[in-house]
């Protein structure tokens, strides 16, 4: 074997071995992914809070103001959640790939338990919200666009 087939050889296993890192992190992620709102504040807020999301519809004026109603718990949810651009002093230009993987994942999840939800609109409201880029926006669409067209076992009408 040559010397460059043997270094291509050494970058193919150092681009996998950097995947596979990402992948263990993603791993963690899902096994880890809101444990905390399993315990009190967060639990006793979010045993009140999601049952009234669910009718409501994703940036509404109804929606926020349910939000203000448990803000010490959210605050403490998002201070705990590294998926949250709430999280960060500088919201989404703070936050890693793998968080804003979560994070979409999280917004795709949970737009599921909506009647209305629509990733695509929880998108457009998110980035007034949270004041990201076009780049960042147009990665967050296209990945979107991907998990729609993903088949994910879900029964998100009972979550």
């Amino acid at each position: 074997m040559s010397d460059e087939r043997f270094k291509t050889f050494r970058h193919i296993e150092t681009v996998r071995n950097y995947l596979n890192a990402c992948v263990r992190e993603l791993m963690l992620r899902a096994e880890q992914h809101d444990q905390s709102k399993l315990q009190d504040p967060e639990r006793a807020a979010f045993d009140e809070l999601t049952p009234l999301l669910r009718g409501s519809t994703y940036g509404s004026p109804e929606y926020h103001a349910f939000l203000a109603r448990l803000k010490e718990p959210l605050d403490q949810h998002y201070a705990n959640n590294r998926h949250h651009p709430e999280h960060f002093e500088n919201g989404v230009m703070d936050m890693t790939l793998i968080d804003l993987l979560e994070m979409l994942c999280d917004w795709k999840s949970s737009g599921l338990r909506h009647a209305d939800g629509d990733i695509f609109k929880s998108l457009d409201i998110n980035r007034k919200r949270f004041g990201y880029s076009p780049e960042i926006d147009q990665i967050l669409r296209n990945t979107a666009e991907w998990l729609s067209k993903e088949p994910v076992f879900h029964l998100a009408e009972e979550s």
